[in-house]
């Protein structure tokens, strides 16, 4: 038999192409809802039209508007792949790209769908990291999806909400359970499982992991869930738990303040202006634009859902690179740091200093210390809730800590490890050895292994045994570590973060 190359979905026929391996077949480009521009702007996906004849998914659609990024070598995100600062943008964002390795329409594969990360501000679903082509060869049908961000997708203003009272914000975490759904109606056709279907992103794409799996109208949607660098909770000082996200009414103000910024005083207007006249104040008017509690689609911060058990018990897989978003103390002697650690932790702060190593003398030292990771912290508070909570399927909990080769000795930064995840190594610029390359083939295989079945253990492509990862238990709170090679380390994190950890519990009691 020969490689799928046309599928039946609901709106009409689509065309692939040849992946660089013909055995894969790559659809680029299908549009899962009709384009948000006009009345639609600011507005919940709706569906896509029907075409005759048959679409040619030959090409990445335009990604979603967003600032431009220039070509610096100072920033090491330009360097790694946003490599193209004259991509094409458009608010006509909302398609999906597919890999397969069918032959057939009735394979009933495992299905992977990827939100990309860039904290909701910017990236977009074709950047060259996420080609699926390597872990379609695993037998797994890919999916990635361009949804809408920054002030296109997170917008608030009163005339929305009472246009739309059901759907009143989030639109961009709308788009992505919109996509989830066309999944599930579309996904046989490409030779997929729509009852197999895993969700997974990366920063603000595993944030979006959760966002969904906090989400009540997101059940029964996926069977389980890959976060990457995506979950967060303050570690010092004062805010206990996650960020509060912000409310509807505090994001409609800030919406009802942008209008003015635009210069128009009702949604009406606001839909009639040009999109990137809108994404050039957007720029200029210097917001962060984000998900908020609206009742509806998020009923609550999805880390404060996570940790009541409040989400769907799916296996989960996350983790973190050892070299991002660490945390320490804001204090500039150390008298300010005992009285912060007074304030945090009362009777357990001499605890604390103790094992900050505190140093009257070496303040620079201490608060070097203190320093956690933001993630690895998340997680391991989520994790003994979720125990406490009677979770019961697994967690599977890993580090990336892989030396990074190039001039800028970037160490194990975050987003790297998706050249690893994705096996799309050789499209980077980087000098990648041998070991980068089989430490890439194990890694992909464990997150393949976990799509199929949510279980990351398996065969390596060598024939041998990948090594053993066990699940993530109170008893048994071990990492896979991905350094130079894949290994299961039995080892209990530090003191410090167990100390952290406990505190975070003890405060909430």
């Amino acid at each position: 038999m020969v490689a799928l190359r046309t599928a039946r979905t609901e709106n009409g026929l689509v065309q692939g192409l040849p992946a660089a391996d013909p055995r894969i077949t790559s659809f680029k480009g299908i549009p899962y809802a009709a384009p948000p521009v006009g009345e639609n702007r600011w507005r919940a996906p709706q569906p896509a039209r029907n075409w005759d004849g048959v679409l040619k998914a030959y090409e990445f659609s335009p990604i979603p508007l967003q600032v431009r990024q220039p070509l610096d070598d100072n920033n090491i995100y330009t360097r790694e792949w946003h490599v193209d600062p004259d991509i094409a943008m458009s608010e006509d964002c909302l398609y999906l790209n597919i890999w397969t390795p069918a032959e057939s329409a009735d394979e009933r594969l495992p299905v992977f769908v990827w939100f990309f990360g860039g904290g909701l501000q910017v990236g977009h679903a074709s950047e060259m990291e996420f080609d699926g082509e390597r872990i379609a060869r695993r037998g797994i049908v890919v999916v990635t999806i361009n949804y809408r961000l920054n002030v296109f997708g997170f917008l608030c203003h009163p005339e929305i909400t009472a246009e739309a009272p059901d759907a009143p914000a989030n639109f961009g975490h709308l788009d992505q359970q919109f996509a989830l759904k066309w999944v599930k109606r579309n996904i046989a056709a490409f030779g997929g499982d729509p009852d197999n279907i895993t969700i997974g992103g990366q920063s603000a794409g595993g944030g979006s992991v959760l966002a969904q799996l906090a989400s009540p109208q997101s059940d029964g949607l996926f069977r389980r869930a890959v976060i990457m660098s995506g979950v967060y909770a303050p570690v010092y000082p004062g805010e206990w738990g996650p960020r509060v996200t912000q409310s509807l009414e505090e994001a409609e103000r800030e919406g009802v303040k942008f209008f003015e910024y635009l210069g128009v005083s009702s949604l009406a207007e606001a839909r009639r202006l040009d999109a990137v006249y809108i994404r050039d104040k957007m720029v200029e008017y210097n917001r962060f634009w984000g998900a908020v509690i609206d009742g509806k689609f998020c009923v609550g911060h999805p880390f404060e859902r996570l940790i009541r058990n409040e989400c769907p018990d799916v296996p989960i897989l996350w983790g973190n690179t050892s070299d991002e978003f660490k945390s320490s103390p804001k204090a500039g002697s150390m008298e300010e740091l005992r009285s912060l650690a007074a304030d945090l932790f009362g009777p357990d702060a001499d605890r604390f200093l103790e094992l900050c190593r505190a140093d009257a003398g070496d303040l620079e030292q201490t608060l070097k210390n203190a320093a956690v990771s933001t993630i690895e912290y998340a997680i391991r508070v989520a994790s003994r809730a979720s125990a406490a909570g009677g979770k019961r399927a697994p967690l599977y909990y890993y580090v990336f800590d892989a030396e990074i080769p190039g001039w800028d000795n970037p160490g194990a930064f975050h987003s790297v490890d998706l050249w690893f995840f994705f096996e799309t190594l050789a499209k980077c610029w980087r000098p990648f050895v041998g070991k980068h390359y089989d430490l890439a083939r194990q890694m992909c295989n464990y997150l393949a292994n976990f799509i199929c079945s949510g279980d990351p253990n398996g065969t390596d492509s060598t024939g041998e045994a990948l090594p053993r990862w066990e699940p993530y238990t109170e008893e048994a709170p071990y990492a896979m570590v991905f350094g130079d090679q894949s290994e299961f380390v039995r080892e209990q994190p530090g003191e410090l973060v167990r100390f952290l950890v406990d505190q975070y519990f003890k405060r909430r009691a």
